[in-house]
């Protein structure tokens, strides 16, 4: 029997849901959630970041949904952060952090997502956040002339960045999924394609399946971008293969969300997978941060998200395809996850380990979300559909 559908394992899986939503509780501040230390904590030298808010929320409302008491008006507290402490009154959109001023599509995707996830479950306030979000996604960051989003504005929607991205792309498409379930309208799902069709099927596909991260305005891709800042937490140089696990997730979600859905989904998944997994998955276990364009590492540190989308992305490919590839690969995963990344004494998990396999701080410092963690214990227990939060709104009947 596979570890997914075993009882026992969805039962510990479970319990690590309730570990991880007890450790995002203290997120919560006045004005939305801080960004936690190692020990859980809120690091007051840091400002309130939209990213978190948005994350926190999405968690929330998926821990109400998953039935976990106090969830709800945690939830609650995030759809009210991002209304009141991020919205820019008088221009539109959200600001990225406190202080800030320029908007984002990276976080624009993660206000549409937490809206939707908050609507599915019904949360007051989240309706209104959502045809916000909507609107501004579909007039500022939407691009139908590219079939994709384009991505950084200053305050005023005057000054575009001449830069395409696509992890900004990946996490729009996530949130369009969730608002083809808040909304049922299929143009999300629509639009979710283009995107995959550009920076997968198309850039992908032609790059051996590893995921192109950084293109200029007319989509040409810029292999040497940020050969000076191979750590970057968000534009790393060279290719990131835990992107390429989360894409091959994506790809599953994208096919149940369309009524009619291309036959290149499925394969490319599973080509996304295999190459991230040769790329990326050393010699001592875990995932390095980066490679080049050659599958050779740059970055050597293993990133705790990385791991976590690897075993949501082998979960969904098990339930998918019923290979027992994925099954084995999906306990490996959780194996080196128990042994090293969950942190049985301070709670959640580490983000980051050097090549000792011992916490570092040098691309993430603390602990700052439970976003990637939580979401690699409930994918393995829902059906794979559009959204997670669609996925256990449907279970609740």
């Amino acid at each position: 029997m596979s570890w997914p559908t075993l009882e026992s394992h969805r039962l510990w899986l479970a319990g690590e849901t309730g570990r991880l939503l007890d450790f995002a509780r203290g997120a919560r501040v006045e004005g939305g959630f801080g960004w936690l230390d190692a020990d859980g904590r809120p690091d007051p030298s840091r400002p309130l970041q939209l990213l978190i808010a948005t994350r926190m929320t999405h968690v929330f409302a998926l821990g109400h949904l998953f039935g976990t008491p106090g969830c709800g008006p945690l939830a609650d507290h995030g759809v009210a952060s991002i209304e009141e402490t991020f919205q820019d009154r008088d221009h539109g959109g959200w600001f990225s952090e406190v202080g800030g001023t320029d908007k984002e599509a990276y976080a624009h995707a993660f206000v549409l997502l937490a809206a939707s996830s908050a609507a599915i479950a019904g949360r007051p306030g989240a309706s209104t956040l959502l045809e916000r979000a909507t609107g501004i996604v579909e007039q500022r960051f939407w691009s139908e002339e590219e079939g994709a989003c384009v991505d950084t504005w200053d305050r005023g929607w005057q000054r575009l960045e001449a830069y395409r991205g696509a992890n900004a792309n990946m996490h729009t498409l996530e949130a369009f999924l969730a608002a083809r379930d808040a909304t049922g309208d299929a143009v999300w799902s629509d639009r979710a394609l283009r995107i995959a069709d550009r920076l997968i099927r198309d850039v992908a596909g032609a790059h051996d399946w590893r995921v192109v991260e950084h293109f200029d305005a007319r989509w040409t891709p810029l292999p040497d971008y940020n050969r000076d800042d191979i750590r970057h937490p968000f534009r790393p140089f060279g290719v990131t293969p835990g992107h390429g696990l989360e894409w091959s997730r994506l790809l599953l979600h994208l096919q149940a969300s369309l009524d009619e859905p291309p036959d290149w989904l499925v394969p490319a998944a599973r080509r996304l997978f295999a190459r991230a997994v040769a790329d990326g998955w050393a010699a001592g276990g875990g995932f390095v941060y980066t490679t080049g364009f050659d599958g050779r590492p740059v970055v050597t540190d293993r990133l705790h998200w990385v791991l976590t989308e690897a075993i949501a992305a082998a979960a969904a490919l098990h339930a998918v395809t019923a290979d027992q590839e994925y099954d084995d690969r999906y306990r490996e995963f959780w194996d080196f996850a128990g042994a090293h990344f969950r942190d049985a004494e301070r709670g959640s998990w580490h983000h980051e380990l050097d090549d000792r396999l011992e916490p570092s701080e040098r691309t993430w410092a603390g602990k700052p979300d439970v976003y990637h963690a939580l979401q690699a214990t409930l994918v393995p227990r829902l059906p794979v559909t559009a959204s997670l939060a669609g996925a256990l709104a449907s279970q609740m009947g």
